[in-house]
């Protein structure tokens, strides 16, 4: 544990910080963000409800959409939709960093049951709704537009990990190579979202198997859930394979080079593609305890790189083997 803590510790300059190739956030917006994810394209993953429709036609596993409220006037239905629901989840079609997003898992009564226990009544919903559409949550304040989804029913193999809510995987897909990837658990502290800035937990995981290699929660490193107390050691995620591929075909699919890809595990279904994100975070690399910057050059270096999606994930799993960060390992 000790060498973990010191893993970061060490890195006192910005110099030190680029040795370990460490992707900095102006490195990422300018020598991947801007280069290779053209403007135009932009806004089909900044809006969720155009990123879902267009996963749709692409045939890309998605949560199912029960529902759009577009206009303030269409929340007199809401009543009438929800009632069909149990459970489900609201969030706002142009929301990032987690906010807005409502998490309903049941009913007691009349009341809607959160992730955390509290309970809702629907005009607390009602209210919600309305301030999605006036741009609480969105980007610049906006006018947006509040989207229902089926609610995931995580897959048991979390069960041990996660605090109510549902785990996603972020992975980090350049030019359609998987190059790094995480999972984030829900806690107590984030209200069952697997929200890293709200204190879920990210555990950093290898290309290779899926397997983890360290855990964070506040940035910070731990070793166990901090609610269920179970040891993240033996974690390992299954449907790998099928997981890679998929995150792979969101490359052919917007044509953005460089790409946060956040999927879900079903129980039922598998692996589901929960949105994308253009400007994807860099905690990702506290996670796994290196830096991306290397895996990227790695990629760009390579003089065919228009090849299969099968290719691009054996290449991964082959090129970007880590092992689990421990006082006697050194660097993954």
């Amino acid at each position: 544990m000790e060498f973990i803590k010191q893993f970061f510790r060490s890195f006192a300059s910005p110099s030190s910080l680029h040795e370990a190739g460490i992707l900095s956030m102006n490195m990422r917006n300018l020598d991947y963000v801007i280069k290779y994810n053209p403007r135009k394209l932009l806004p089909q993953v900044d809006d969720k409800l155009t990123t879902k429709r267009m996963a749709e036609k692409a045939g890309v596993d998605v949560p199912k959409l029960l529902g759009v409220v577009e206009y303030q006037h269409d929340i007199k239905n809401l009543g009438n939709l929800l009632g069909q629901h149990d459970s489900f989840v609201i969030k706002p079609a142009q929301g990032s960093g987690g906010k807005g997003i409502l998490v309903i898992v049941g009913r007691d009564g009349e009341r809607y049951v959160k992730a955390s226990g509290d309970t809702l009544e629907f005009e607390d919903i009602n209210r919600h709704v309305s301030n999605i559409l006036g741009g609480l949550y969105s980007l610049g304040g906006k006018s947006d537009v509040a989207m229902i989804e089926s609610l995931i029913v995580a897959d048991p193999v979390f069960d041990d990990y996660s605090f109510e809510g549902v785990p996603d995987i972020r992975m980090i897909v350049f030019r359609g190579f998987p190059v790094m990837g995480m999972l984030r658990l829900a806690t107590r502290a984030s209200d069952g979202k697997a929200n890293l800035h709200q204190g879920a937990v990210g555990v950093g995981l290898d290309i290779a198997s899926g397997k983890s290699l360290r855990a964070v929660q506040f940035d910070l490193p731990i070793e166990k859930h901090p609610d269920t107390g179970h040891n993240f050691e033996k974690l390992e995620v299954p449907h790998w394979d099928k997981l890679l591929k998929l995150t792979s075909a969101c490359y052919d699919m917007t044509g953005l080079g460089y790409l946060g890809v956040d999927i879900v595990l079903d129980k039922v279904h598998g692996p589901l593609i929960l949105e994308l994100n253009a400007r994807p975070g860099l905690a990702i690399q506290i996670a796994n305890g290196a830096g991306i910057q290397p895996r990227l050059e790695l990629i760009e270096s390579l003089p065919h790189w228009n090849i299969s999606i099968e290719e691009k994930v054996a290449f991964s799993k082959e090129r970007f083997i880590s092992r689990r960060l421990t006082e006697n390992s050194g660097r993954a």
